[in-house]
């Protein structure tokens, strides 16, 4: 046979699947986008047609909105270590299963006591995370992506490498903004471990991230992007790595000097395109980075 058959998988892609609590007359709400993904003994479907190995992806699109009854969703993390548990453990051929999911997250309109069932999308950002299982040992990476931050000031851009086709000026004064795309591994690997508290960790380390990029005096994205991640890293025993992906959305002064106005850093033209990106990881020391380079394949 001059060829054989390489890495693969199958599975159901955007599940989209609501959770309503309901605890009297206040309303919860989960919203996901579960993305299943099996491998293991699957040669034969793919040499002969033999399904015998195949658990339909339509049963896993069933099992998750079955779970999401049965289990409930605490957290999108807990969810997907459910699934990604019970594909491996229930079907002998499978022998990994990852499961990725996005949480789209909601707030309350009304306070305490008012409107506990109406609620509204809350801002750009959407939650993330992947779960691999391979029957004994976990990989959980979290993360983010859409979350649009700006510094108005406390930035500068200067001291940088010139030749004859360099043209931006220096700024000691400028707007740092940009929409941060991030991943973090955590450490907890097996069942004997204690499993973190998935919904603090999120929240603390959002919170880290956006101290360290308003707290930080910027001399270059990329140091603001080392010290968002090391915060993190120094602040939540649980990661090991964080990976940015940070396109910087540049922000220009006009020039209003054909006017007879003055511009003192008051009125810029926001940039969609072309923009620098700035990308790293983040370790703890002596550990191995093993989030991918490009974060649209996690």
């Amino acid at each position: 046979m001059p060829t054989i058959l390489g890495q693969n998988q199958y599975g159901k892609a955007e599940n989209r699947v609501v959770r309503i609590t309901r605890d009297g007359a206040t309303h919860h709400i989960k919203d996901l986008n579960v993305s299943v993904s099996l491998s293991g003994d699957m040669d034969e479907v793919h040499y002969s047609g033999s399904n015998a190995h195949v658990l339909p992806t339509d049963t896993t699109k069933n099992t998750v909105y079955a779970f999401a009854k049965e289990h409930g969703i605490e957290s999108a993390e807990q969810f997907g270590i459910h699934l990604a548990r019970h594909f491996v453990t229930s079907q002998e051929p499978i022998r990994t299963a990852r499961i990725r999911v996005e949480e789209y997250t909601w707030e309350r309109i009304g306070t305490a006591g008012e409107d506990e069932h109406s609620f509204v999308r809350q801002g750009q950002e959407t939650r993330l995370t992947q779960i691999t299982y391979d029957g004994s040992s976990w990989e959980v990476v979290s993360g983010l992506k859409d979350l649009t931050v700006m510094n108005s000031t406390n930035s500068e851009f200067w001291g940088y490498v010139k030749d004859k086709y360099t043209t931006l000026p220096e700024a000691y004064d400028r707007i740092l903004a940009t929409e941060v795309s991030a991943r973090w591994r955590f450490n907890w690997s097996d069942d004997e471990q204690e499993t973190p508290d998935w919904e603090t960790s999120y929240a603390q380390v959002k919170k880290h991230m956006l101290q360290a990029f308003a707290e930080t005096y910027s001399l270059s994205l990329q140091q603001t992007l080392y010290q968002m991640g090391s915060r993190i890293i120094e602040n939540r025993d649980e990661i090991d790595e964080v990976r940015f992906s940070l396109p910087n959305k540049h922000h220009f002064l006009v020039d209003l000097e054909p006017f007879g106005l003055k511009n003192d850093n008051e009125v810029y033209f926001a940039a969609d395109r072309p923009y620098g990106l700035i990308e790293a990881t983040v370790l703890r020391d002596g550990v191995e980075p093993r989030i991918p380079v490009d974060l649209t394949n996690l």
